[in-house]
C-alpha cells in the first residue's frame, strides 16, 4: 500500500519517501507472535519529521485502531508539540487489517485526536475515486482512506483494485499538501 500511496503523490511531480517507525517489541515476541520480516525501509525520527510538508501514515489495524508501535512514535513527537512544529502540515492516513470488521475506517479515525493535537490538517480520502463503490471484489478503503485486507495471518496482499484506489488518493493527498505548504 505504501509503495501505491507514493506512486500516486509522485505522479503529481511531488517526492515522496517511505519510513517504518522503531519497534517496540523484542526479536522474541515477534517471533512468538508470528509476526513478518519487517521491509527495508529506513527508520524515522522525530528530527527526520521536520524535513516534510505532509505525513501519510501508513497504519496496521490491531484489534480496531492502531498498534502500540505508532501510538510510542506518535507520543515521541512531543517535542514538536510543545513548538507547535507541525502546524498546518497535511496528514492523512491509509490502512491494512486483517478482517472484514477489523478496522477500516476506526484505524484511520483514531489517529485524529494526534493529528488534531499536533495542529495538522487532515486530508481524508473522500469519496474522490469512484472505484470505491465497486461491489465486484472484496476491497479496503473508506472515506477516511485507502485500505487493504491482509487476511488474519497476514498472507493476503493488496490487489490490483486497492493499488488504483491507493495511488489516488496518495495523489489526492499530494495536491492538498502542495497547497498547505505554500
Amino acid at each position: 500500500m505504501s509503495e501505491a500511496v507514493k506512486k500516486g503523490i509522485e505522479s503529481t511531480g511531488a517526492t515522496a519517501d517511505i519510513f517504518q517507525v522503531p519497534e517496540t517489541l523484542t526479536e522474541e515476541i515477534l517471533g512468538k507472535m508470528g509476526a513478518p520480516p519487517k521491509p527495508d525501509y529506513p527508520i524515522i525520527t522525530p528530527e527526520k519529521m521536520l524535513e516534510y510538508d505532509g505525513y501519510m501514515f501508513g497504519l496496521s489495524g490491531r484489534f480496531g485502531t492502531f498498534p502500540s508501535q505508532m501510538k510510542a512514535f506518535f507520543d515521541s513527537l512531543g517535542g514538536h508539540w510543545q513548538k507547535g512544529a507541525l502546524v498546518g502540515k497535511a496528514a492523512g492516513t491509509f490502512t491494512s487489517v486483517a478482517t472484514l470488521g477489523g478496522g477500516q475506517e476506526t484505524v484511520n479515525l483514531s489517529c485524529i485526536p494526534f493529528i488534531t493535537h499536533m495542529g495538522m490538517v487532515f486530508v481524508p480520502m473522500g469519496y474522490i475515486e469512484p472505484k470505491v463503490f465497486t461491489l465486484e471484489e472484496v476491497h479496503g478503503a473508506s472515506p477516511y482512506g485507502c485500505g487493504t485486507f491482509a487476511a488474519g495471518d497476514g498472507s493476503r496482499q493488496p490487489s490490483d483494485l486497492e493499488k488504483e484506489i491507493a495511488e489516488s488518493h496518495g495523489k489526492h493527498f499530494a495536491g492538498i499538501a502542495g497547497k498547505l505548504a505554500k
